[in-house]
């Protein structure tokens, strides 16, 4: 595709950057700007292994894939998650509603130490948006050794630039260099020391940015348009292994 078409469907970086704000403490700016949405303590059982078993509103998408696995276990006030990936064929996805333009969710999280590839991937949603598949929108990607910051919507998730990689993939041949040069453009990553320790997780979308700091400490900051979508209707995570999460709030600033 044309880089010319590629920045009229609103896809390239933006050419003039503002200078960047000095860092904040985000947490302390959700609560001092926003309005509470929505908050979880997990103090209670589950109800099955469905859709809804979780309550409080949550959904696990990929529950009803294999109903006799339970993925998610509410245990002494955690959520305990163990993704039957091969199983479902899918890591598992929970979400819950959100709608704000920008806010964003604090929560505890523990790598366990369960099982090999514990990841974490949180962010937002917005399922009636076209020309994204499945709506996803921009994610913070954790892993004990590293933090990814991803803008999907105007990444690898547009559906326009997915048919160009298919039809790569199906030729056998290398996408367009410019193509691959733009995707570079929609993430960052900046490492992370590993450990198994609780860590208290902030992920914010504030314009077109979006920020995660770990024990109120801004990690990486990432711009992209993707980023300031006005809708991100829901809040939700996927994980491929185990994790463990608790003390969820999502926040309303805009």
């Amino acid at each position: 595709m044309p880089l010319r078409r590629l920045t009229l469907l609103g896809l390239l970086p933006l050419t003039l950057a503002a200078a960047e704000p000095p860092a904040r403490d985000d947490a302390a700016w959700l609560k001092e700007k926003g309005k509470l949405l929505f908050a979880d303590a997990f103090d209670r059982e589950e109800t099955g292994t469905g859709l809804k078993a979780l309550g409080n509103g949550w959904e696990s998408a990929t529950a009803d894939r294999v109903p006799q696995i339970k993925q998610a276990d509410l245990d002494e006030g955690i959520l305990k998650v163990s993704s039957a990936t091969k199983e479902a064929g899918h890591a598992i996805h929970i979400h819950h509603d959100a709608g704000f333009a920008d806010g964003g969710v604090t929560l505890r999280f523990r790598f366990p130490g369960l099982n090999k590839g514990e990841t974490l991937q949180l962010g937002f949603v917005d399922r009636s948006l076209p020309g994204v598949h499945a709506g996803h929108l921009g994610y913070a990607i954790l892993t004990p050794t590293q933090l990814t910051l991803k803008d999907s919507m105007t990444g690898e998730m547009n559906l326009a630039i997915r048919k160009q990689r298919e039809a790569a993939t199906a030729a056998k041949t290398k996408v367009a260099p410019e193509l691959e040069a733009l995707l570079k453009t929609k993430q960052l990553s900046v490492p992370l020391k590993a450990d198994n320790a609780w860590h208290t997780l902030t992920l914010v979308t504030e314009g077109d940015e979006m920020r995660c700091s770990l024990d109120g400490k801004l990690v990486s900051r990432h711009r992209s348009t993707g980023f300031a979508h006005p809708m991100k209707r829901w809040f939700s995570f996927l994980a491929p292994s185990t994790v463990w999460i608790d003390d969820v709030t999502i926040y309303q600033v805009k």
